[in-house]
C-alpha cells in the first residue's frame, strides 16, 4: 500500500513515499507532486527511503514532477533509494539526470 507524507522545511517540501510506485499507485504520487508544484514550491526533496519497487509508470511520474518544478526554476530532488531502486535509475541512466542524495539532510544542504 502506498502511503505519502509532505512535510516542509525552510523553503523545501520533504515528501516521503512509502510502498511500492508502479502502474496503480504512481497517479497518486503524480497528483502530490503537482500540487507542490502548482504552488511553485522552491526545492521539492523525494525521500524513496521506503520505496522497494519502482517500475516505470513510477519513474515517468518523477520526471514529470522534475520537469514541472524545472519551469519555475524550482529543484527536485531525490534521497534515501534503496538498491533495487537505484539500479532502475542507473540502468535508464537517469541518475544522470535527478540529482539523487544519501539523506533529506545532504538534499537541504545543496538547495
Amino acid at each position: 500500500m502506498l502511503n505519502i507524507e509532505i512535510t516542509n522545511q525552510d523553503s523545501a517540501a520533504i515528501v516521503i513515499i512509502s510502498g511500492e510506485v508502479d502502474l496503480y499507485s504512481s497517479p497518486k504520487v503524480r497528483e502530490s507532486l503537482l500540487a507542490l508544484t502548482k504552488k511553485e514550491q522552491p526545492a521539492i526533496v523525494i525521500n524513496l527511503q521506503d520505496v522497494g519497487y519502482m517500475d516505470s509508470s513510477g519513474l515517468a511520474t518523477l520526471i514529470e514532477g522534475m520537469q514541472s518544478s524545472a519551469k519555475y526554476g524550482g529543484k527536485f530532488l531525490l534521497t534515501n533509494l534503496q538498491e533495487g531502486v537505484l539500479e532502475v535509475f542507473q540502468l535508464s541512466q537517469l541518475d544522470k539526470v535527478f540529482k539523487i542524495y544519501d539523506s533529506p539532510e545532504t538534499a537541504l544542504k545543496d538547495i
